[in-house]
């Protein structure tokens, strides 16, 4: 057991197969299972300061992509429900949705944040925001997060 986690741990060091796993762990992270993107971009950033900004573009995507998971989950959901249920009365919408709805797509900057972002990014698709203005507010607040990461590291790496 110590030398399989030793191994994967060693393979997480190797640039070829570490930036990998970040998009990998970012993506997961994204999504509703409960990880960290954070501990392995830091780790990896640790070891490979050098690849800086090739680390903040896989942690982005990956985790960008993680978050259109998410809204396909809600907006698939939303059709399914709405198939499913043939009279369509309408439910009392809950505070956070009023809420939401009026921020709009620009509540989506905040989807990286931990605990709230992903099932903000799956009512972003629940409520069928178009996708184009959620992707790019997605990005931009899940890269602002990442780039935050890497300059606190080499201003207290220094």
């Amino acid at each position: 057991m110590d030398s399989s986690i030793h191994s994967f741990l060693q393979a997480l060091s190797i640039p070829w197969i570490g930036l990998p796993s970040v998009g990998i762990f970012s993506f997961l992270s994204a999504t509703l299972i409960p990880l960290s993107s954070e501990a392995v971009f830091f780790g990896y950033l640790v070891k490979f300061p050098e690849n800086i900004w090739a680390l903040i573009g896989v942690a982005t995507l990956g985790n960008t992509l993680g978050g259109v998971f998410n809204w396909v989950l809600g907006y698939l959901s939303k059709k399914t429900k709405n198939a499913i249920k043939k009279d369509r009365m309408t439910t009392p919408e809950s505070k956070w949705v009023t809420y939401l709805q009026r921020w709009g797509t620009k509540s989506l900057l905040f989807s990286w944040i931990p605990f709230i972002g992903d099932p903000l990014t799956v009512l972003a698709g629940w409520s069928q925001w178009k996708f184009w203005p959620c992707l790019m507010y997605m990005t931009i607040g899940k890269g602002l997060r990442y780039i935050a990461i890497a300059y606190f590291f080499t201003i207290f790496s220094l």
